[in-house]
């Protein structure tokens, strides 16, 4: 199947999609990684020698209504944008959601994208969006999950340093809880994603200066959630 140039998705999207890519994998690891996916140049899995191709490539072959070369796109991407809407979200079924919205959305948007920017970092800004829609609709509380996990606990940990531990990990996912979604994206694609200032802007659609600003009252609101942890 061949859309016309990126803008007609076929009836059962959903179901095209899983069908196109396979179910999506798990989220990447917490630990944080110097901005989105970087370009490909190989992959492990897709359709025909579309593996071996480039992220740009990729794209333009997919802006000319190709499904095979947009279903290597999701394939790549999925894992670290799975991340993101799981830690801007807080449970994996919301994020599954919003990342299989937001590549529906980019099929449809495609002859929309501009080659200025990588794939990669389309998709984070197009997540991030659709997580920042979700989270202004909810009342200001996320699940534990939100947060990285923390280490594993220490065999020779003593039961009274365990329980201070997962507290102070609930402590921080309460905190996040509280903040409002803008601030909360920013911290978390610049502390658990390593975005940079530039990227960060780039993602959210505003200006350097107000992610500094919302990175610097997001540290500080943490701070003082976390001060009786110190």
């Amino acid at each position: 199947m061949r859309a016309n140039a990126g803008t007609t998705v076929p009836e059962g999207s959903e179901r095209w999609m899983r069908d196109r890519t396979g179910p999506l994998p798990p989220p990447a690891t917490d630990r944080p990684q110097e901005g989105p996916a970087p370009p490909h140049t190989a992959a492990s899995a897709g359709p025909g020698t579309f593996t071996d191709l480039t992220d740009g490539l990729l794209t333009v072959r997919a802006c000319e209504g190709d499904d095979d070369a947009f279903a290597v796109l999701v394939r790549r991407h999925s894992s670290p944008l799975l991340a993101l809407a799981h830690h801007l979200l807080g449970n994996r079924a919301d994020a599954e959601d919003a990342v299989q919205d937001a590549f529906l959305a980019a099929w449809r948007q495609l002859p929309e994208f501009r080659h200025g920017a990588s794939f990669g970092t389309w998709m984070y800004r197009i997540v991030t969006n659709r997580c920042l829609s979700t989270l202004r609709r909810r009342p200001r509380a996320l699940p534990l999950d939100t947060v990285p996990e923390p280490a594993a606990h220490d065999p020779g940990s003593s039961p009274p340093r365990v329980a201070e531990t997962d507290a102070a990990t609930a402590a921080l996912a309460a905190a996040l809880g509280e903040l409002n979604p803008e601030q909360r994206a920013c911290w978390v694609l610049r502390e658990l994603h390593g975005l940079h200032y530039e990227e960060i802007a780039h993602v959210t659609g505003t200006s350097e200066q107000t992610v500094r600003g919302r990175l610097f009252r997001a540290r500080h609101a943490l701070q003082e959630a976390m001060r009786p942890w110190r």
